[in-house]
């Protein structure tokens, strides 16, 4: 996910600052609201309890000051000020201050905020490392963001600026150039066995990812690394099979996949192919969501529907 080149897009840097300001005022909201049945009681319920409630009311209750001022059973609660978490406000500060934005377009990055609302706090599996991380992982305040990263020098860079970051260090055995191969092999019978990815016989699956990869259930994954701009580039033919699988192996429910760069051949093919044109949600721009669930029950699932 390491960029090419510094982007400076104000508008987009604006942009990710509401959207940062949008999760925060959630956050309050949801620390501060109380259930409207616990403070207001039904009307109803209050007419059906009064017969056989009102001389013990008439005795610890004193009546409504006047006709006038309608009787208020319960006085409204004073919110309870709550404090900006600590990494939200990082985030917010970082990208207020920084003349760097996200490689990810408002609309490419609108496509995964709108299922992170739904889904955070999360388990949220990145490939790549980049400029767009920090944001990342305050938009998934609370859950766990992890990111692959292909340069060992990029990580250290950007744990400089960002230590709370939980990123890894991942070594890719393809080049950009074995696609085509790596397609024919990936059509094979092996590649449609659900499993572990540590122990399928498909080539395609990546192994030497760290255990904290494979011990968790990814409810999203985005695959915006390694490289795959050139032939001698390690390509996401793993990367985009690998996360398919692991959605597939979890034990229920699904996972919400997002491949970028979708406008190149490898990205384009090997999503349709892996992630499959049936599990298929939505495209804006470079950007393609899927949305695959387990295939461990029913069993007899097809790989593709």
């Amino acid at each position: 996910m390491r960029p090419s080149k510094t982007q400076a897009s104000i508008s987009l840097k604006l942009i990710l600052i509401c959207f940062l300001c949008l999760l925060l005022h959630l956050l309050v909201f949801k620390s501060n609201f109380t259930p409207f049945k616990e403070n207001h009681p039904s009307p109803i319920l209050e007419t059906h309890e009064s017969n056989s409630r009102t001389t013990q009311l008439s005795k610890e209750q004193p009546p409504p000051p006047s006709s006038s001022s309608p009787y208020c059973p319960s006085q409204p609660i004073t919110p309870t000020p709550t404090k900006t978490p600590a990494f939200i406000a990082q985030a917010l500060l970082h990208y207020a201050t920084t003349n760097i934005t996200p490689q990810q377009t408002f609309n490419e990055i609108s496509v995964s905020m709108r299922v992170l609302q739904k889904k955070a706090p999360c388990n949220f599996l990145v490939f790549g490392l980049g400029y767009d991380s920090f944001m990342w992982a305050a938009l998934n305040h609370g859950g766990r963001t992890i990111f692959l990263e292909e340069d060992q020098s990029w990580i250290e860079q950007i744990k400089k600026k960002h230590p709370t970051l939980e990123s890894y260090y991942v070594v890719y055995g393809t080049k950009l150039h074995q696609a085509d191969e790596l397609m024919e092999i990936g059509m094979g019978e092996d590649c449609k066995i659900v499993v572990d990815p540590r122990v399928s016989k498909c080539k395609l699956s990546l192994k030497g990812l760290p255990n904290e990869v494979y011990n968790v259930e990814w409810d999203i994954i985005m695959v915006d690394a390694p490289t795959g701009y050139h032939d001698e580039a390690p390509g996401r033919m793993g990367a985009i099979y690998t996360a398919g699988l692991m959605a597939r192996n979890r034990e229920d429910g699904e996972t919400d996949v997002f491949v970028h760069d979708v406008d190149r051949v490898v990205e384009d093919k090997f999503s349709k192919a892996f992630l499959c044109e049936g599990y298929f949600r939505k495209e804006e721009e470079k950007i393609r969501h899927f949305t695959i669930p387990s295939h461990r029950n029913p069993s007899e699932r097809p790989f593709c529907p």
